[in-house]
């Protein structure tokens, strides 16, 4: 009989074990998303007629890039819970986790529709940590009224949220 100690878990979750894995990666990550993270402040605040934008854009995008990793952060932490979440593989209960939550999740989200929803969850997660830390602390000092704050933290949210998740990592194996 198989325990839980005789299971080890291969699976980790992109783009987290990217960066581990191949840590030059950074190079090309960190300007990525500050450059998409500016990228979206700048055409938002523009669409939005609003004035002074470079002041706005420099004022804001630093604590609006970290505060999107943190986020992202927390996206993949919810997206590990499948690995986390303890089940006897023993059972059928168990082996239906593993195949449809915990491999699909980890290796392709499209393998099945409960990885997919799993997967969107935690989308859905870090784009509302995205708002929320955006609408709370990146723009809570700028010149913008709170109608112009939501309209800009909601874009963000929209638009840098990490659907990366849905890249299957089985394509890097």
């Amino acid at each position: 009989m198989k325990t839980n100690k005789d299971i080890k878990l291969y699976n980790l979750i992109f783009p987290i074990w990217l960066l581990w894995l191949i840590p030059i990666t950074w190079i090309v990550v960190l300007p990525a998303n500050f450059l998409i993270g500016l990228a979206v402040v700048v055409l938002t605040l523009k669409y939005l007629n609003v004035s002074d934008i470079k002041k706005i854009a420099k004022s804001i995008i630093l604590k609006v890039w970290v505060l999107g990793f943190v986020a992202d952060l927390i996206g993949t932490a919810a997206m590990f819970m499948a690995n986390v979440i303890d089940f006897d593989y023993q059972t059928d209960l168990g082996k239906w986790w593993y195949e449809n939550i915990t491999n699909a999740v980890s290796y392709n989200p499209f393998d099945s529709i409960y990885a997919f929803i799993w997967v969107t969850v935690c989308i859905s997660i870090a784009a509302c940590c995205i708002y929320f830390f955006n609408y709370k602390i990146s723009l809570r000092k700028s010149e913008l009224n709170n109608d112009l704050k939501k309209k800009l933290a909601l874009s963000l949210a929209i638009f840098t949220a990490p659907y990366v998740f849905y890249i299957p990592t089985a394509w890097f194996f």
